[in-house]
């Protein structure tokens, strides 16, 4: 398992300790052997939360937000089906149904049928309210940081476009440079921020995964029809990779409770994980 591989050389302490609350579940409906099995932190006690990653990411985005929650929250946070250090079946689609399909089968495994809070960033936004419609009586509370593919319509990218578009997302600058986008001020992306924004892209298939997700043409226009549970949102009022207009029209279209949060990125839990936690607690 590449996790296994890396995880030693891991920089930042808050990553390290998530990565030591990691599980590899046998999923039923989702795993194709015993072997094939699927990573989910599980840290904390109390309600629990699924929190969701952004696109190519992993479970390490919340390493910061944890330490606010674990103590009175059971965190469940998964890599996403066909990211992070999931096994990448050959035979598979990727998209939206095989990540909400993936989710639904981990609550059941881990016998979670009711009273589960959400939080979704970015990309994980878009998935959240995809996966609380469709499972009003599992989810109870969602927030979204930043929330990505509430708009649009899905576009497809063709081969060879998409097996090329994933080998320059491979590139060591192309990485260096969202990373740092996703900040308020680059200055914040270090040496840990960028080691955890490309420590899974050695996972086997990772290339022929995030071309098949492309290929689907991505997560868009999950925002209607409106959940019928507590809807929060955070925005990053720096935030650099959403436009403020799209920021606005999200807001205009989702018309639930929202906050903007000063000296803040694309990551509100990685830049202000301390304000989120609060946030968390306050809104119903």
């Amino acid at each position: 398992m590449e996790l296994n591989k890396v995880k030693n050389s891991l920089i930042d302490p808050l990553a390290v300790k998530l990565t030591e609350s990691v599980n590899w579940l046998y999923i039923d409906g989702v795993s194709e052997n015993t072997s094939d099995v699927y990573p989910i932190s599980i840290i904390g006690e109390g309600p629990p939360i699924l929190l969701l990653h952004g696109f190519d990411s992993c479970f390490m985005e919340y390493r910061r937000l944890a330490p606010y929650l674990n103590g009175r929250f059971k965190l469940i946070i998964p890599d996403l089906y066909g990211f992070g250090f999931c096994p990448r079946p050959k035979k598979e689609t990727y998209g939206i149904k095989p990540i909400i399909n993936h989710l639904i089968k981990l609550l059941k495994t881990l016998k979670y049928t009711s009273g589960v809070g959400l939080i979704g960033a970015s990309m994980g936004g878009g998935i959240a309210l995809q996966f609380a419609r469709e499972y009003p009586s599992i989810i109870n509370k969602i927030l979204l940081l930043s929330p990505a593919g509430i708009l649009g319509e899905p576009k497809p990218i063709p081969p060879p476009l998409d097996s090329l578009g994933a080998c320059f997302l491979k590139q060591s600058f192309v990485r260096t440079m969202l990373c740092k986008q996703a900040f308020s001020n680059p200055i914040h992306a270090g040496k840990a921020e960028i080691q955890i924004a490309s420590i899974h892209t050695n996972v086997p298939g990772w290339k022929r995964s995030l071309a098949a997700f492309a290929r689907e043409g991505g997560i868009a226009n999950c925002g209607l029809p409106l959940p019928e549970q507590p809807l929060s949102i955070i925005w990053g009022e720096n935030d650099r990779i959403l436009s403020k207009a799209l920021r606005n029209n999200c807001i205009e279209l989702l018309n639930c409770s929202h906050k903007r949060l000063e000296k803040c990125g694309h990551l509100p839990h990685i830049d202000k994980p301390d304000l989120v936690a609060s946030h968390w607690e306050e809104y119903d």
